[in-house]
């Protein structure tokens, strides 16, 4: 697929009125992650609407990228009868507003907008495949929740998968055919704004009382189990008994998820002498600046932002082989991989990177030139509209119904 700038083109004549696009996530905190790709689909001429449950995130991303939000409550839990609420109202708002094209991502609003959307007969449906859930449940949770990933597959026309280990992952699981499992370019689906993040000065530090020679190890977005906050923690332990003067930063908030921290272990993080926790961050550049290295010791993932966002910064990453996190770096070149669930695998990569400064340095001027050639904001968003204008651009599917 051609590399096409975001504002590279427009719609073609024919349109008399602007296409909609209706954008859909279950949880406001995702949306945190929505406002470039929400701003390039405004910019090329689409009229977007946001719909998630609601939140203070939805309201202020959808302000931000200048669209139309739309607050419907979703559970992220298996909860029937609320989800047949759920499903309902997006039936009457796919029918209300008659959008050309949805993209309907997170497992819960993934299923039932795909399927609202199908049952409405929108012409051109996508499901965005961020990651999967069911990779970390076990038994009947995992039956059901393979299930429901088949079905809002089948509901959609096209499923785009977020990094080719999740395709993989997708193929083996059989959730869709090969060919409606497609990735755009290299993978991710927003890309880095790699002028706001980039190497650079910090005052982080000094705002949380962290002595400037101190070794920074850093960590970036929810805390939760799945993320490997537990073994991080552990991990961090054995590093200060090798390193003293070392520091761990959770740049991030306790999620209460299904996969929440258990309340000892968020006990034990906050009252820890050389563990800072900051909360929510709205602007995260900064705090990877004060990093010496980046952990992201994830289960599971799509294709995590933190490690783009902390490669553009010029920090090396260490993760790991789960799907979606080992796409994320080129292996000893601009990070370090190791197995999930090992303490002692993140505690030796960290140490390997903490005392020999000189190939963290190389590794961090790599994965910057890395992320700028093949994941800025301008490439990724750029592939997406370019996609969806192509959608739009072909003979629509028929739809099911009239509204």
């Amino acid at each position: 697929m051609a590399d096409p700038g975001i504002l590279s083109f427009r719609f073609s004549p024919h349109f008399s009125e602007p296409p909609t696009i209706l954008v859909g996530v279950t949880n406001a905190e995702t949306c945190v992650v929505l406002g470039a790709r929400l701003r390039a689909l405004r910019k090329v001429g689409f009229r977007v609407l946001l719909v998630s449950s609601p939140g203070e995130l939805l309201d202020s991303t959808a302000a931000g990228a200048g669209v139309e939000r739309i607050a419907l409550p979703m559970r992220r839990c298996i909860a029937p009868l609320s989800d047949l609420i759920a499903l309902l109202r997006l039936v009457w708002l796919l029918g209300d507003r008659r959008p050309d094209l949805v993209e309907f991502s997170t497992p819960k609003a993934g299923l039932l907008g795909s399927l609202a959307a199908l049952l409405r007969g929108v012409p051109r449906r996508v499901y965005m495949l961020r990651g999967l859930k069911l990779e970390r449940s076990r038994g009947f949770k995992r039956k059901v929740l393979l299930a429901a990933e088949r079905l809002a597959c089948a509901c959609a026309d096209v499923v785009l998968c977020n990094s080719e280990s999740l395709r993989s992952e997708a193929l083996a699981l059989r959730l869709a055919p090969e060919d409606k499992l497609l990735v755009l370019g290299e993978g991710s689906s927003n890309g880095v704004d790699v002028e706001r993040f980039s190497p650079g000065p910090s005052t982080v530090r000094e705002t949380f009382g962290i002595p400037r020679d101190a070794p920074l190890v850093g960590y970036v977005g929810r805390l939760t189990r799945d993320k490997g906050l537990p073994e991080l923690v552990e991990a961090f332990d054995l590093i200060l008994r090798a390193e003293p003067s070392a520091r761990l930063l959770l740049t991030g908030w306790f999620d209460a998820a299904e996969d929440a921290l258990d309340p000892a272990l968020r006990k034990r993080i906050l009252n820890h002498p050389r563990i800072y926790c900051t909360g929510f961050v709205g602007s995260t550049a900064p705090y990877y600046r004060a990093m010496d290295v980046l952990v992201l010791p994830t289960w599971r993932e799509g294709f995590p932002n933190a490690v783009l966002e902390a490669a553009a910064t010029g920090i090396p990453v260490v993760t790991t082989e789960s799907t979606g996190a080992r796409d994320s770096i080129v292996p000893e070149v601009t990070g370090l991989l190791i197995p999930p669930g090992y303490p002692g695998a993140i505690y030796e990569a960290v140490l390997k990177l903490l005392r020999d400064p000189e190939r963290r340095h190389r590794m961090g001027r790599a994965a910057r030139a890395w992320v700028v050639e093949h994941y800025s904001e301008e490439r990724v968003l750029g592939l997406t509209a370019g996609f969806y204008r192509s959608l739009l651009e072909t003979e629509p599917v028929v739809r099911l119904q009239s509204a």
